[in-house]
């Protein structure tokens, strides 16, 4: 069996490894190529995951401010609220006790008027009795 090329062992081993040495890169070359797209893909995934997870956590705070403004807003409310019950209540407080003091003031006027016209009944008795002992003396 002659060959085409006359080739002796050694070239034939050489020939051999390059051919394996060519095949292997090639290999190479298309498992890199194939990591690369699933490397590309899985960081894909993580970048799209991310963004969801970034995205839920901005909802959750917009949701906890919105949550803590109308608290705060309640709570504002309520005071405020509280704050204008207590200043009627103290405006009838203050109401009742003048109506008490007028109250009180009318009474005791009255009870003025009472003794002074009682004081001049008595006087009034006393200087009868008076003139009439004068008048049985004399």
């Amino acid at each position: 069996m002659s060959s085409f090329k006359n080739t002796n062992f050694g070239d034939r081993i050489n020939t051999a490894a390059a051919a394996k040495k060519a095949l292997l890169e090639k290999v190479q070359a298309a498992k890199m190529g194939a990591d690369e797209a699933a490397v590309a893909e899985r960081q894909a995934a993580r970048l799209a995951a991310s963004a969801a997870r970034d995205a839920r956590a901005a909802e959750r705070k917009a949701a906890k401010q919105a949550s803590d403004a109308l608290a705060l807003a309640e709570r504002k409310a309520r005071r405020e609220a509280d704050e204008a019950r207590a200043a009627a209540e103290q405006a009838e407080r203050a109401a009742s006790e003048a109506r008490d003091a007028a109250e009180q003031i009318e009474r005791a006027a009255a009870a003025v008027r009472d003794e002074a016209e009682l004081a001049a009944e008595q006087k009034a008795a006393r200087d009868a009795r008076y003139a009439a002992r004068k008048a049985r003396k004399n």
